[in-house]
């Protein structure tokens, strides 16, 4: 994967300015929401308040007995997104974000990322899972925040429902799945900072104007005011910062596919029973001369 990305940076480094998009239209980030999910509660204070939201009977918890304890885009692209959260020595906290697009998967990024937490705590608290001293675990919470709109879809998720049509399985994982509501919370307050930034990007596209008018909007509306005055400039820059990384990745991704509709054309040619205006048809990518060209080194190697 590192030496594709790098292939994509030596493509892309050879692109003219000319044909690089304005400044003032750079494409937002489209997992910006979940960047900004991850900042937001870095703030022990803000950590505090997402807790309280979750377990509102817990009147002794504060910030020092919350700990981050998120995994580092260990298993797959989309666990760094994630957060975990340690409570005392006795509860684990996973909260997984689910954007507008549904999917019951993220049962399956639950169980991977549990399973990776619990094996990051064993090594962090020196317990060994070969000695007959049974180790001490926390109690998992298993949390999905979903920011599209809830509809018919359960307020809890089973992996044994969803993908073993409520067998009993031997492994089962079960999360808690929050909606926006009418509560005044700080989650609540995430869900619709994400809906005002979907609506923008409807209307202004994939754009940094999407981004600042979010930004006013919610700070209007007091949603995450606070962290969106304090920190505004950071935000910007966190839901614009993978715009370079993506047209990277677009790039190499239309490099990629021309390679392959190269190849398709070759082995056309070499069978011979197409012309190179049906081959043309094909290979949408390729130009006619480009077809030329190749046709000639294929008759070359002949």
């Amino acid at each position: 994967m590192q030496d594709d990305t790098k292939r994509a940076q030596e493509v892309n480094a050879t692109r003219p300015n000319a044909t690089r998009p304005n400044a003032t239209r750079r494409m937002a980030k489209r997992t910006a929401k979940n960047s900004v999910f991850l900042d937001l509660f870095q703030d022990k204070k803000n950590l505090l308040a997402l807790y309280k939201t979750l377990h509102p009977e817990d009147t002794e918890a504060t910030e020092d007995t919350l700990d981050i304890v998120t995994i580092d885009n260990v298993l797959t692209d989309n666990l760094y997104n994630d957060l975990g959260i340690m409570v005392g020595n006795n509860r684990l906290l996973l909260l997984l974000e689910a954007q507008a697009s549904w999917t019951m998967n993220i049962l399956i990024r639950i169980l991977l990322y549990l399973a990776q937490s619990y094996h990051e705590y064993f090594v962090r608290t020196s317990q060994s899972l070969y000695k007959s001293r049974k180790v001490k675990m926390p109690k998992p919470e298993l949390y999905i925040i979903y920011t599209g709109n809830k509809g018919r879809k359960p307020d809890t998720i089973s992996l044994s429902k969803e993908f073993f049509g409520g067998e009993d399985i031997d492994i089962e994982v079960k999360a808690k799945v929050i909606y926006e509501s009418d509560k005044d919370n700080i989650i609540n307050e995430y869900i619709v900072f994400c809906k005002v930034f979907n609506e923008q990007i409807k209307e202004h596209g994939m754009t940094k104007q999407a981004v600042a008018e979010t930004i006013r909007i919610c700070k209007d509306r007091n949603i995450l005011k606070q962290y969106l005055s304090s920190k505004e400039v950071e935000v910007v820059t966190i839901m614009m910062s993978l715009f370079d990384e993506e047209q990277i990745m677009m790039t190499y991704a239309k490099d990629i596919e021309k390679e392959t509709e190269r190849k398709t054309a070759e082995r056309m040619i070499r069978k011979g029973k197409m012309t190179l205006e049906e081959i043309a048809d094909c290979v949408s990518l390729l130009s006619f001369d480009e077809l030329k060209e190749i046709e000639a080194e294929v008759m070359q190697l002949a």
